[in-house]
This record gives C-alpha cells, sequence and structure tokens, in this order.
C-alpha cells in the first residue's frame, strides 16, 4: 500500500509538470498584434524620399513627432561634417525653436550634439561662435539639474574654442551677474566651474583684477556647497596668477578654508593645499603646511572623517615627497606612523567605527601610495619602518587591496635594489593567490618584477629561493589556464617570454619549455596557441646549447609538422608565422621552410588553404641568388597547388596568392625592404654571436678540464722526480766515497815514501794531476747535465773528508802538503758553491720552460679560438662577397639602364641636329646662290682687271724694250772692254810661263 501511494504522488507529478509546461507555451502562443502602428501613424511617419537630408531634417524638425526630432538633433554632427553651410543657416534655427519647449530627452540630445561638435573641432568656432554660444547660454540655467549640467559641460568645452574677447563679452558679464546671492544655487556653482575654466585663457593682470575678487566673494558664499566648489578651482586661478600673488592672495584663504566647520570643505582646501605644493615656498611649507598637515593628522586620527581619511591616505605620497626637506625626524617618524595606521585601517576590532568600503578604499590607497613612502622612510629602513605594512597589505584579507598591492609592487622592487630578497615572500605569496585578479594586476609589470628579482648581480642570497620561485610561476600559469579567462592566459604567456633573458639555458629547458610545449598542443583556444608558439619561438632562439635547440626543433617537427592530427600540423604553420617575426631568414629558411613546404601534400584541405595564406610570407624570406634553390621548391608547391587542387576555396585563395607574389616585390617601398634587411641582419648578428658564446663556454671548460690535468700531470712528475734524485744522491755518495777512500789510501802511501825522497814524490803528485783532470774531463756531456746535483754532493762530502782525514793523520814534517791540500779543498769548495749555484740557476730555468710550456697551452688555445674566429669571419666575408657581387651585378644591370637611356638622349639629340642641319642646309643653299651671283660678278670684274692688267703688261713691254735698247749698247761696249782685258791677262800668264 506504501509503495501504491508512492507511485501515485509520481504519476501525478509526472502528469501535471508537463501540464503546467503546456500552459506557459500556450501563453506564448498567443494571437500577436500583427502592426503596431495604425495606418495613420504611419502616414505622420512616413517621408517624402526624393528630399535630401538638409530638407528632411527640416521637415522632421517642424513637423515630426519628438522621437523624429530627437533623432534629427542626435544626427546634427554629422549634418555639419556633410555640409556646415547649409546646416547652420537651414537646421540651427529650427533647433533653436524646438528646444524652446522641448522636454529633457531633446535638451540632453541637443547638450551632447553642440558638445560633439565642438570637441571633434568639425567646423571653424569662429564662425559659427553666436549660433552655438547663444543656445547654450539660453539654456544654461534649465530648471533640470542634469540638463543645466549637460550645457555646462558643452559651455566649458566651448570656452577652449571661444577668443578672449567673446569670452570677457559673452561669458563674464553673465558671470557677474549670476554670481550674486539673489540667483540660485544651481548658478552659482555653475559660476564657479566657469570662473576656474576662463581663469586659464587671461593674463595673470586681468586674473588679479577681474577674476580674484569674485573668486574671493564665492569661497565667502553661505552654502558650504559652493564654498568647496569654488576652494576647487582655486588651483587653476593660482597657476593664472603665478608664485607672489598665490602667497600673498589665495594661501591664507585656503588656509582659513581649511578650518570650515563643514568636512567637505576642509576636504576641498587640504586636496588644493597639496596640488599647489610645488608653487609653495620653503618658509609657508614650514611655518603653514607643517602645521596643518600635522594638524589634520591628529584630527583625523582623533575623530572619524571618513572622507577626510580616504581623502589623507590618497593624497599621502604626494604629500610627504613634497615636505621631504622642510620636516625634523619627529615630525618624519610621526607621519611615517600614520601611515603605518592607515595601513592597518578597518582590520582592527576593537573601537573600529569606519565604515568596511571606506576602510577597504583606504588600504587601496595605502597600496598606491607605497613606491613615495618607500622613497621617503629610504630603501635602507625599509625592513624596520615599512616592510609589516607592506606584508600585511600584500596579504590582506580583500580581493581589491591584494590586487592594489600587486599592481604597485614592480615600483617597490626597483626601489629596493639589492635588498629585494626581503620582499621574496611577498612576490610568491601574490603569485600564488586564490583571485585571478590579484594575478591578472601583477602579469601587467611581470617582466620588470622579474627583472628586478632575477638579475641580482653579486647577490646570491635568492640561489636557494630559485626553486621556489619557479614552481610559483608554474603554478600560476596552471591556475590560469584551468579558468576560462582566456585574455589572462595570453598575457601570462606574453610576460612568460622574458625568462629567455633572465634564466639559465638548462632550467629553462627542464622546466618551462616542456609546459609551453603542451599548451601549443593541448589547449583549444586560438589566441593562448599563438603566443604560446611565440614564447616557444622565443626558448628556442635565445637557448645557447646546440643539442637542446636540435631536440626542441626535431621536437616541433615530429610532433608539429609531421602530427597525426591536422590541428598540429596548422599550429605548425603558426608556429613558422611566428618564426618569421623573431629568427633571422638564414635560421628560418635552413629549419622552418623546407617542413612547411612539405604540407602542400596534406590529404585535409584546411592545412593547404593555411599554407596558400603564408606562402607570401615565406616568399618574402628568399633572397636570390642564395636561396635559389628554395625559391625554385616553393614555385613547384604553387604549381602543384594551381594544377592539383580540387577544393573549391583552396584555388580561389591560391589564385589571389599567385596575384601577391607577383605584386610582392614591386609594392614593397624600397625604405621599408632597407629597414628590413637592417633588421634582418641584427637578428642574424645576435645568432652568431650566441653561438660563438656557446663555443667560448665549451672552450673555456674543455681548458679548465685540461688545465686540471695538467696539474694533476705536474704533481706526478714533481713526485717522480723528487724521488729519483734522492736515489741517484744516495748512489752517487756511496761511489765517491769509495773513490775518496782510494785515494786516502794512495795519499798515504806516497807520504810516506816522500820521508826518504821529497823530490820524487813531489814529481809524481805532479804527475796525477793531469791525470786527474782528464779523468775528469773524460766524462760525457749526458752524464754531466743528468747527475750533475748529485756529484755537487758528492765532490763537497768527499773533499771535506779528505781535507779532515789529511790533516789529521799527517805528520808535522810534511805540513808544506798539508798547506797544498787545505787550499785544494778551499777551491773545491768555491767549485762546489759555483755548482750549487748553477743547479739553482737551472732549476729557475725548468721553472721558466714550465711556465713557457703552458704559455704555449694558452696561446695554443688561443689560435685555435682564433682560426675559429677567422673561420666565422670568412663566412662572413664570403656571404659578403655575394651580397656585394648581387649588388655589382644589379649596379651593373642600372649602368645597361642608363647607357640605354643614354643612347636614346643621344639619339634624341642627333635628330634634333639633323633638324638643325636641314634647316642650316636650306640656309647654306641660299647663301650659295648668293655665292654664285657674287662669283659671276667676281667674275665680270676679274676680267675687267685682267685687260687692266693687259693694258698696263703692253705699256710695260714698250718701256721695257726701250731699255733693252739702252742696255744692249752699253753691253757692246763692256764687251769689248772685257775682250781686251782678257787678251792682256793671257798675254802676261804666257810671259811668265816663260
Amino acid at each position: 500500500m506504501f509503495s501504491s501511494s508512492r507511485m501515485t504522488v509520481n504519476q501525478s507529478s509526472l502528469l501535471y509538470g508537463p501540464l503546467e509546461e503546456l500552459q506557459e507555451l500556450a501563453f506564448i502562443e498567443r494571437p500577436i498584434r500583427r502592426s503596431l502602428k495604425t495606418a495613420e501613424e504611419i502616414d505622420q511617419l512616413t517621408v517624402d524620399e526624393d528630399l535630401n537630408d538638409i530638407e528632411r531634417a527640416v521637415y522632421l524638425l517642424s513637423v515630426g513627432q519628438e522621437v523624429q526630432r530627437a533623432s534629427v538633433i542626435s544626427n546634427l554632427p554629422s549634418l555639419v561634417r556633410q555640409n556646415p553651410a547649409e546646416t547652420f543657416r537651414r537646421v540651427v534655427p529650427k533647433v533653436r525653436e524646438v528646444l524652446n519647449g522641448a522636454g529633457a530627452e531633446i535638451q540632453l540630445a541637443a547638450a551632447a550634439s553642440f558638445l560633439t561638435i565642438l570637441q571633434d573641432d568639425i567646423i571653424l568656432i569662429h564662425t559659427h561662435t553666436f549660433s552655438i554660444l547663444k543656445t547654450v547660454l539660453l539654456h544654461l540655467n534649465h530648471r533640470d539639474t542634469v540638463v543645466s549640467n549637460a550645457w555646462l559641460e558643452t559651455l566649458l568645452s566651448a570656452i577652449n574654442a571661444l577668443p578672449k574677447e567673446t569670452i570677457k563679452q559673452e561669458v563674464l558679464n553673465p558671470l557677474l551677474y549670476q554670481s550674486q546671492l539673489s540667483h540660485s544655487l544651481q548658478a552659482r556653482l555653475a559660476s564657479c566651474r566657469i570662473l576656474g575654466k576662463v581663469a586659464s585663457k587671461f593674463d595673470s593682470h586681468i586674473v588679479k583684477k577681474e577674476l580674484l575678487p569674485l573668486a574671493r566673494s564665492l569661497c565667502q558664499d553661505v552654502e558650504f556647497e559652493v564654498r568647496a566648489c569654488m576652494c576647487r578651482q582655486l588651483e587653476s586661478i593660482a597657476r593664472a596668477t603665478g608664485v607672489e600673488d598665490t602667497r600673498t592672495e589665495l594661501l591664507p584663504e585656503l588656509v582659513e578654508l581649511a578650518g570650515d566647520e563643514e568636512s567637505s570643505v576642509r576636504l576641498a582646501a587640504f586636496d588644493t593645499i597639496i596640488n599647489l605644493m610645488e608653487m609653495i615656498d620653503s618658509d609657508d611649507r614650514l611655518h603653514v603646511v607643517v602645521p596643518l598637515v600635522m594638524s589634520v593628522c591628529e584630527v583625523s586620527s582623533s575623530q572619524v572623517d571618513d572622507a577626510l581619511v580616504a581623502s589623507l591616505s590618497f593624497q599621502f605620497g604626494k604629500l610627504c615627497s613634497g615636505l621631504t626637506g622642510s620636516l625634523s625626524d619627529e615630525q618624519k617618524g610621526r607621519l611615517l606612523q600614520r601611515f603605518k595606521v592607515l595601513c592597518v585601517a578597518g582590520l582592527q576590532t576593537e573601537g573600529n567605527q569606519t565604515d568596511g568600503n571606506e576602510s577597504t578604499l583606504i588600504r587601496c590607497n595605502c597600496c598606491y601610495n607605497l613606491p613615495a613612502m618607500v622613497v621617503f622612510a629610504d630603501s635602507a629602513h625599509f625592513l624596520s619602518e615599512l616592510y609589516p605594512s607592506f606584508s600585511s597589505l600584500c596579504c590582506d584579507q580583500e580581493v581589491s587591496v591584494r590586487r592594489s598591492a600587486a599592481a604597485s609592487f614592480h615600483q617597490v622592487v626597483k626601489l629596493l635594489g639589492s635588498n629585494v630578497q626581503l620582499v621574496h615572500k611577498e612576490l610568491l605569496a601574490l603569485l600564488q593567490d586564490d583571485a585571478l585578479e590579484v594575478l591578472d594586476a601583477l602579469m601587467n609589470h611581470l617582466e620588470e618584477t622579474l627583472e628586478a628579482v632575477l638579475s641580482r648581480g653579486e647577490n646570491l642570497a635568492m640561489d636557494n629561493k630559485f626553486p621556489e620561485l619557479l614552481s610559483a610561476l608554474l603554478i600560476a600559469e596552471q591556475k590560469v589556464g584551468c579558468s576560462l579567462r582566456w585574455r589572462l592566459h595570453e598575457k601570462l604567456l606574453q610576460r612568460y617570454s622574458c625568462l629567455a633573458r633572465l634564466l639559465p639555458g638548462e632550467l629553462l629547458h627542464q622546466s618551462f619549455s616542456p609546459r609551453i610545449f603542451t599548451i601549443l598542443t593541448t589547449n583549444k583556444v586560438l589566441p593562448v596557441q599563438k603566443e604560446a608558439a611565440r614564447t616557444f619561438c622565443t626558448f628556442l632562439r635565445y637557448n645557447r646549447k646546440q643539442e637542446q635547440r636540435q631536440e626542441m626543433m626535431e621536437r616541433l617537427i615530429q610532433d608539429l609538422a609531421q602530427g597525426r592530427s591536422y590541428w598540429n600540423r596548422l599550429r605548425f604553420l603558426d608556429v613558422c608565422e611566428m618564426a618569421t617575426e623573431i629568427f633571422s631568414r638564414k635560421y628560418f629558411n635552413k629549419h622552418f621552410l623546407i617542413p612547411a613546404l612539405d604540407l602542400v601534400h596534406d590529404p585535409v584541405a584546411n592545412v593547404r588553404y593555411k599554407l596558400c595564406q603564408l606562402l607570401p610570407r615565406l616568399r618574402s624570406s628568399l633572397r636570390l641568388p642564395a636561396d635559389k634553390q628554395l625559391l625554385q621548391q616553393l614555385d613547384f608547391c604553387v604549381q602543384k597547388l594551381l594544377c592539383r587542387e580540387k577544393d573549391k576555396d583552396v584555388v580561389a585563395t591560391i589564385r589571389k596568392t599567385v596575384l601577391e607574389l607577383d605584386k610582392l616585390d614591386l609594392a614593397e617601398p624600397f625604405h621599408k625592404r632597407q629597414e628590413r634587411d637592417l633588421l634582418d641582419q641584427k637578428k642574424e648578428k645576435e645568432e652568431t654571436l650566441l653561438l660563438e658564446m656557446e663555443q667560448l663556454e665549451r672552450q673555456q671548460s674543455e681548458g679548465k678540464l685540461n688545465s686540471e690535468k695538467h696539474t694533476e700531470r705536474k704533481r706526478r712528475d714533481s713526485k717522480t722526480s723528487l724521488s729519483a734524485t734522492k736515489s741517484m744522491s744516495v748512489s752517487s755518495s756511496g761511489a765517491t766515497l769509495s773513490s775518496s777512500g782510494k785515494e786516502m789510501r794512495k795519499a798515504k802511501l806516497s807520504r810516506s815514501r816522500s820521508l826518504s825522497s821529497q823530490p820524487s814524490s813531489s814529481k809524481a803528485a805532479n804527475s796525477e794531476r793531469p791525470l786527474k783532470v782528464k779523468e775528469l774531463s773524460g766524462i760525457s756531456g749526458s752524464g754531466k747535465s743528468s747527475m750533475l746535483t748529485s756529484k755537487d754532493d758528492s765532490m763537497r762530502t768527499a773533499h771535506f773528508s779528505m781535507a779532515t782525514q789529511s790533516t789529521s793523520s799527517m805528520p808535522v814534517l810534511i805540513r808544506s802538503n798539508t798547506t797544498s791540500l787545505l787550499e785544494r779543498a778551499s777551491t773545491l769548495d768555491h767549485r762546489s758553491t759555483t755548482m750549487d749555484h748553477r743547479t739553482s740557476t737551472l732549476d729557475q730555468r725548468d721553472h721558466r720552460t714550465s711556465t713557457l710550456d703552458h704559455r704555449a697551452s694558452n696561446m695554443d688555445h688561443r689560435n685555435n679560438m682564433m682560426e675559429q674566429r677567422t673561420g666565422t669571419m670568412d663566412h662572413r666575408t664570403s656571404n659578403l662577397d655575394h651580397r656585394t657581387t648581387s649588388i655589382d651585378q644589379r649596379d651593373h644591370r642600372t649602368s645597361i639602364m642608363d647607357q640605354r637611356d643614354h643612347r636614346t638622349s643621344t639619339l634624341d639629340q642627333r635628330d634634333h641636329r639633323t633638324s638643325t642641319l636641314d634647316q642650316r642646309d636650306h640656309r647654306t643653299s641660299t647663301l650659295d646662290q648668293r655665292d654664285h651671283r657674287t662669283s659671276t660678278l667676281d667674275q665680270r670684274d676679274h676680267r675687267t682687271s685682267t685687260l687692266d692688267q693687259r693694258d698696263h703688261r703692253t705699256s710695260s713691254v714698250d718701256q721695257r724694250s726701250k731699255t733693252m735698247d739702252r742696255g744692249c749698247g752699253v753691253k757692246d761696249s763692256q764687251s769689248r772692254k772685257l775682250s781686251i782685258n782678257r787678251k792682256s791677262n793671257s798675254f802676261s800668264v804666257q810671259s811668265g810661263r816663260d
């Protein structure tokens, strides 16, 4: 029975549930009114389509409904842009008529439209000043406060563009009238704001003469709202009057307002004094501002004034930095103590009467002022003065406070400098915070924070805290990755790219590179994947170890370019797109281009579609003639897509891509291409420097190992040489002792024989000396050099023993021989000392040779490095030669073109010359005709002259005939004389012969 009742209940619930849903559906499916407007209303709203915009606006403003009028007024800025003259001539007067009895909606629309026109500089304000200004001033004192404030904002914006004379006539005169007590509160508040805005338009003399008395009267108004509003406008008036007038005229007024009975007036005066701190001299700061600040701090601590305390907490950093030079140590300590109290405002339960929101705002303001307070207290005293407050703010119970602390954390870290390890715990706490808002605020400046924390120089206190920081960074990324806030995840990956410059490559490769690659292959959000690709390429570029770079590239090729999922192959194309921006063209063409072009055979159309979009970027990375083969492969890829592609989207895309490839070299300007080439050269230079640094690190590590092995070998060699010299010295000393004993016996026998015959013994001794010298000289050079030290010691001991034994055993009769032996011993001692000196010099030479060997090894190492560098330089020079050859070819082509241009110019010149020559030929032909005529005349003249000459010649011939006749007679007489003379001469010659 119990089961049956249970079944009935279930059946009823199942029955009534669908019935209720059906009733709801029936309510939804009620008949709906087909038309919301009647036919008459539609006729009233219909406008003739042949009207233009201006005519339609005038028509709607005249006979339209309120909605249509509001729409026309809202569209007024676009009408002014299209046709300003007609709009101000026909539309604006209609708008002025509509505004006379219009409601709040149309008034607000008109105020917003005029404000847009003034702010966007659509028109020249001087042209239509009165048409806008009179409308604004007419509705400024509207009974609705919202409408009047809207028109006031429009007027304040218009003041910036109005000329001084217009402001003085149209604004200041009504302002003097409206500031009287007889007018409404709203009019006097508007006068205060207009007075502060107008002050910046005039010089100090006019402001002091006309505006300053009006400002004083408003500061003494009976309504505290007017006093507070005018007090906030005194800042702009003070900046317009100058420092001296501010000190004498406005500062006493501000001090008086700071003691007003209303808290809002005191707050306004306090804020204005702090904002004018740079215009107040040191004496006024010391005697006026400092006592005022101290009194405000004491009042805010004793009496609960939430607005004043909140304003004090917001202005505290600016206040302390402005009063730094005017405070004593006691006053500075009191301000620091007051700041500490503000940092824990609302957290102390005992005697807490402040609102929760106000206390949270105060602590947020304290977070905002933390950097200024670190400067005020000095970073050296951070641990004792501000660290407890800083730690409490970073671990506050409110998320907004922790977010504010995270936003200013990077500035605090920069100011701490070498004491950055003091805030390590707080950094870990913010990175591991549960609220993502805190992490978002910390990510905005994470790069600056990590640079200050990780680039610590000689500070080794952070070495043990490295793993904690890295684990906190990884945990923060995992936490953000598990959430739905993909924009924050994208920002975090973008900030993590700075770790490539800050962390060691080994640590980065082990900890962060696998995680970034996992995000690249598993995350489903496209912007996150692209940012992961960029970060992974950054890690790849700045990695100094060739093996790790090769491993990362192989993983990219195997898992992405040759992956089983088409999604991974698409991601490889995204990686290629990022790699073109990060790597140089040379590196990209070597590692990325061929795997990207191989995707032309991909069976998925989306991959081929993505490749078609990427082809212009791939083509821009190629440079001829170095990349001729790669260009051929790219052309083959394009031809294959054009010939064999069946997907219509891919075909359309490859056709567009072919057009882009044809225009690629022509469309790009020369200066952009040059900038891109310079950037690519810079990237390539950085990559070569990274390779050289890697080689230097390897050589240094190898050099350290070689030096350690060399020192161990030296130690072993020194030990073996010492043991060998000891054994050799012992053996040599034994041999010398035996030889010295034999010599002593011989000496005794000779001395005993010399008693009988001394001369014979002396001769025998003299004969033995050369034998000993010969024996000494017969020793080989190699034995001398190897056994030199042992022989010195043996000789020294032998001679000393001989001298002692001979002196003790000789009789008195042969004392002369003993003296000679003593002399020989002294000479041998001298020789032994010289030999010791020589051995010491040889030891020094051995040390020098060892140092020279070490230097030679270092020089060999340096030579190897120089050879490697020369190899790289040769490679660079070859590249430069190749580029210069290409440039020379281009220059040759340009020179050929110049020659062609020169030829064409010369041909043009020749054509011009031929035309001129033709003209000259025509002229010469006419001249020839004239010359022919003159020549005929000359011939005639010549003939007449020849006839005259003939006449002259005939006359001269006649004269000559006469003279010849005369001469013949003379010659006959002379010939006769000559014959007579010849005869006489011949006769005389013959007589002489006889």
